[in-house]
């Protein structure tokens, strides 16, 4: 079975009186051997869990941990100005020395686009705007760049990424606009609830939108993946298939992350439905029955 490095999103709904439970959940799933941890991005309450700006909670996660891999599941590219983007993305860079991932996606909310001003229907052009933007302050010191809807002259982020080039950036979407904008700005595809012959297809798109092989090539392939481990009872509904049916079993998960594995995913988040005092005992399944059979 080809390598695939698993995570878990932090995102039930922790109780609000205790602000270092999710810390704690972080460090656990380091110890338990989990590759990353990853954070939405809401910025109005969803009622389904956890609504945080993912950049400030995964500041506090690395400051807790040391190895983790800190993953943005995904942030809303049009709700932040490319140059507060760019500056908060390389100053969590540095502080976690180089663990963000910056997964990203255009957004879908109306609601949240009304409320923090930006036009629901510039989200792709302003989602490719300001990764391009990001990219030349990452890269170049000082840098000018022109886009549509960002214009920088001499500019200097406050501080410079530890990652040369940036952060790597995973682009969410299933699009051609989406996979292009993967193949122009990303180091990786993103997807939510991928099945093998989805991977597979998004595989295939990127190849026949490539100007050349190696340009697909040299991309991750992740995803976010839905599972409520037997014996843990679910919070909420799963918003897609479950990991191994509907009755999971270790044999049956394991069995759905290999098929994945060998339609080309390398990285894959566990989002588990469940309440905020059980994530341990599903992180703490996961390590036991899954993790040993994938390695």
């Amino acid at each position: 079975m080809p390598l695939l490095r698993l995570g878990v999103s932090l995102q039930p709904r922790w109780p609000l009186d205790d602000g270092g439970s999710v810390l704690r959940a972080a460090r656990r799933a380091e110890d338990l051997g989990f590759d990353h941890v990853a954070v939405g991005n809401r910025v109005l309450d969803s009622g389904f869990g956890l609504d945080t700006d993912p950049l400030v909670l995964l500041s506090a996660v690395a400051g807790a941990t040391t190895r983790l891999r800190l993953l943005t599941s995904v942030l809303v590219a049009p709700f932040y100005p490319a140059v507060v983007l760019a500056n908060q993305a390389a100053t969590l860079d540095v502080v976690s020395g180089g663990r963000l991932i910056l997964g990203v996606g255009t957004g879908w909310n109306p609601d949240e686009f009304d409320a923090v001003g930006v036009p629901a229907r510039e989200r792709g052009a302003r989602t490719d705007d300001h990764l391009a933007a990001a990219r030349a302050l990452w890269t170049r010191r000082p840098a000018d760049f022109d886009g549509p809807f960002t214009s920088l002259r001499a500019a200097q982020l406050g501080v410079p990424p530890v990652t040369p080039g940036g952060p790597p950036v995973w682009v969410g979407g299933h699009s051609d606009a989406a996979l292009r904008r993967v193949l122009r700005f990303g180091d990786g595809w993103y997807g939510s609830g991928a099945d093998p012959a989805e991977v597979g297809d998004v595989r295939r798109r990127l190849h026949e939108l490539a100007t050349d092989a190696e340009q697909a090539d040299r991309l991750v392939l992740a995803s976010a993946a839905f599972l409520t481990p037997p014996g843990v009872p679910a919070a909420v509904p799963p918003p897609g298939r479950p990991l191994g049916g509907a009755t999971p079993t270790a044999a049956s998960v394991t069995d759905d992350l290999g098929q994945l594995a060998d339609a080309g995913l390398t990285a894959c988040t566990l989002w588990l439905p469940v309440a905020a005092e059980h994530v341990a005992d599903a992180m703490e399944w996961i390590a036991a029955e899954v993790a040993p059979q994938l390695a």
